[in-house]
Order: structure tokens, then C-alpha cells, then sequence
């Protein structure tokens, strides 16, 4: 069996891009300063990173899966040209109350739930009590609270800031 690592969960939009509302195309996409230099930090430690991200506008007929699929392709190959990766983005298209029958339901998937976060740590060996989540709502931090994981809430700046500082204080917190 794999050895366990640690996991960093961001949340998408207000996190790794700028949230713009619905942000499903190339030309809307704007990179939170420090996003791909914190991906980078935390895969050359050795971590996990995955992206847990509500994609409601599909529910609500904004956008089609194919367009955020093709949005998260572009998003992947930008991170590669930075030495960056994510090892997987887990998102949850289904609303209970959007526009698209196929999709218009609830979901154990859909944050505040922790069903992203509980399959990421089912697909990967994931260290749980190692882990933490940043995300910009008050829903991301009780996702990762109620799949076990510490939240932090970012609010702008520069995610490499927010999140070296947020490492040092978790570590620190797991050591005392």
C-alpha cells in the first residue's frame, strides 16, 4: 500500500480564480495572485492537492460539464507550464433547485456536505488529521469539518501567503 500524505483541498472560484459568478470560460478566468505558486510549494513538499469545487451554474443551465471540463483542461495545462499540478478536481454539478432535470437534485457532493472531500480520501491514500482545506465560504470550512479535515477561510490577497502562514500555524497546532 501507498505511505499516507497529507492533502490540500482548495475551493475553485474566490480561491484559485478570481470569483467572477459562474466562471466557466477561458476569457473569465482570472488566477488568485499566488495560486499556482501554492500548488507548486505544496506538491514539491509532497502533498496532495485537489480542487472541491460546487459547479452549480451547470444545474442551473449556465454552462454544460464539457465547458468547465474544457475550463479545468486549460486551468491544468497553465499549472504544468508552472511546475504546478493538481492530482484531481472533484466537483459537484447538481443543484436541488437548477434548471436542468438531469441535474436538479440534491447531493451529498454538494458543499457544505463533505462528499468531495470523502472521495478524494477514498481515491488517494490521504493522511486526514494532516490535511486542511482553504476556501472563501463559511460552506467550504463545515465541508471540511464534517469530513474531518481542518478549514481555513481565505479572504483575497495572495493564496501563497495565506496558505504558508495557515501551514505554519496548523503544524504548529499539531505539534502542541
Amino acid at each position: 500500500m501507498t505511505s499516507q500524505r497529507p492533502a490540500l483541498f482548495l475551493d475553485r472560484d474566490g480561491v484559485i480564480n478570481v470569483d467572477k459568478g459562474y466562471v466557466s470560460q477561458v476569457a473569465d478566468f482570472e488566477w488568485i495572485e499566488g495560486a499556482a505558486k501554492t500548488i507548486a510549494a505544496f506538491k514539491a513538499r509532497g502533498w496532495f492537492v485537489f480542487v472541491v469545487t460546487n459547479q452549480s451554474g451547470i444545474a442551473r443551465d449556465y454552462y454544460s460539464e464539457h465547458d468547465m471540463h474544457t475550463l479545468h483542461e486549460w486551468m491544468q495545462e497553465r499549472l504544468a507550464e508552472q511546475g504546478a499540478a493538481i492530482d484531481r478536481i472533484y466537483y459537484c454539478p447538481y443543484h436541488d433547485e437548477g434548471e436542468n432535470p438531469r441535474y436538479r437534485r440534491d447531493s451529498f457532493d454538494r458543499k457544505p456536505k463533505p462528499g468531495m472531500l470523502l472521495k478524494a480520501m477514498a481515491d488517494f491514500p490521504v493522511k486526514r488529521e494532516s490535511s486542511f482545506l482553504i476556501g472563501d465560504k463559511q460552506t467550504d470550512i463545515d465541508a471540511a469539518k464534517a469530513a474531518g479535515v481542518a478549514g481555513f477561510l481565505f479572504n483575497g490577497g495572495d493564496l501563497f501567503q495565506f496558505a504558508e502562514w495557515t501551514l505554519a500555524g496548523f503544524e504548529e497546532g499539531n505539534r502542541g
